[in-house]
């Protein structure tokens, strides 16, 4: 599986810490990383942001029949985040149970494995959310 070793290891600050981007002209940030601010374009000064891994679930779904490689986890649930600085991620929600998931819930990042080549190949590790307990 060496063809998504490159791509692995070019997106590992964005994947492991939640950092995107920010246009210093205008303030909107951005989540995957942009080189230019579709508002602002030539003029924009985009800057590397670190988002605060806090937001709410601003829709989802429950994962019942799972692709190869995460049948394991199922049932699961992958949801569109809206961060608290305004882009939306979409991300599996962890240490839950899949009928308790809301739209509105208030959620925070975690760090966790998403998927092994192989017993003897690379692992892969990125943000999840979960839920905000009170």
């Amino acid at each position: 599986m060496s063809e998504g070793i490159a791509l692995h290891w070019r997106l590992i600050q964005p994947r492991y810490n939640l950092i995107g981007t920010e246009c210093k002209t205008c303030g909107k940030k951005f989540f995957p990383p942009r080189n230019i601010c579709p508002d602002c374009r030539r003029k924009s000064e985009i800057a590397q942001y670190q988002f605060c891994g806090r937001g709410e679930v601003y829709s989802h779904t429950i994962i019942r029949a799972a692709p190869t490689g995460h049948e394991y986890q199922k049932p699961y649930v992958i949801a569109i985040i809206q961060l608290e600085e305004g882009p939306f991620v979409t991300a599996q929600m962890v240490d839950c149970d899949v009928n308790e998931v809301e739209i509105g819930m208030p959620v925070k990042q975690c760090f966790r494995k998403i998927i092994a080549d192989s017993a003897e190949g690379i692992i892969r590790y990125a943000y999840k959310f979960i839920p905000v307990k009170d």
